[in-house]
């Protein structure tokens, strides 16, 4: 670590160099060296021991400091951009097994980490990809229909327990179910239009083709004021409860 130290710090100014603070940009370094160093838990307290630090450092500057996350992601999505030479955008999912019941989305899904339905969260991602690289530039936790109370207005109780629930985890207002193909649709918009990352092919594995049907697995591929011309019937539309894609994308990005 003590010799790639001065290319960490040096990656880690650029692409946190939107955060106003000093001691953000400090903490963000730190948290991010936590991640590289060896061992296999990378929650806040094991990287803290290994760092030598107060894992409340750590902790304030993930959960409660403020700072724009998206800003960080883009500096990213350009940095890979100019780096890998990418050749297309892959679509991908990943499941992350969960013990317990009270980190944001979790619930009883199919898990490419188990290969079978487990309890789990599910992070869709957009990634930049090559013959001899790959990235991840955008991501999105999925939010299933039992982490968001306006999907149960019929009942009341279940609703109220969906709140508190989403109230413990810290879910903002803003964050609702939305099937996987919309986030990925979500992200192409942004990294296309917003962040103005390069035109190219979208690839997929055939679960989300599988997922949204010919007229929106076609939408993927345009720009988003085409696809609101060409946006598809309600009747065409997929079921929330359609199954997550099981395989990895066509061009072997991971999440």
């Amino acid at each position: 670590m003590e010799e790639v130290r001065p290319r960490l710090e040096a990656f880690a100014a650029q692409m946190l160099g939107s955060l106003t603070r000093r001691d953000q940009r400090a903490k963000g370094e730190m948290y991010l060296r936590g991640l590289m160093l060896d061992g296999k838990r990378k929650s806040m307290q094991p990287m803290a021991e290994r760092l030598g630090v107060d894992h409340q450092q750590l902790q304030q500057f993930v959960s409660s400091s403020t700072w724009d996350y998206s800003k960080v992601r883009e500096r990213v999505a350009r940095w890979a951009a100019a780096h890998i030479s990418p050749e297309a955008y892959a679509i991908d999912d990943v499941g992350f097994p969960k013990d317990g019941y009270d980190s944001p989305g979790v619930a009883r899904m199919y898990c490419g980490a188990l290969g079978k339905r487990g309890n789990c969260q599910i992070g869709v991602s957009v990634n930049l990809v090559s013959d001899r690289a790959s990235s991840a530039v955008d991501w999105r936790l999925f939010m299933p229909e039992s982490w968001d109370d306006t999907k149960h207005g019929d009942d009341a109780l279940l609703a109220e327990a969906i709140r508190r629930r989403r109230a413990k985890a810290g879910i903002p207002e803003t964050a609702r179910h939305r099937e996987k193909w919309r986030l990925a649709l979500d992200m192409l918009d942004e990294v296309r239009e917003d962040w103005a990352l390069p035109g190219l092919p979208v690839v997929a594995d055939a679960g989300y083709g599988d997922a949204t049907g010919s007229h929106a697995t076609c939408r993927m591929w345009l720009p988003s004021a085409a696809r609101r011309k060409s946006r598809p019937p309600p009747s065409s539309l997929p079921p929330s409860s359609a199954p997550a894609p099981r395989s990895k994308s066509a061009a072997g990005a991971s999440g």
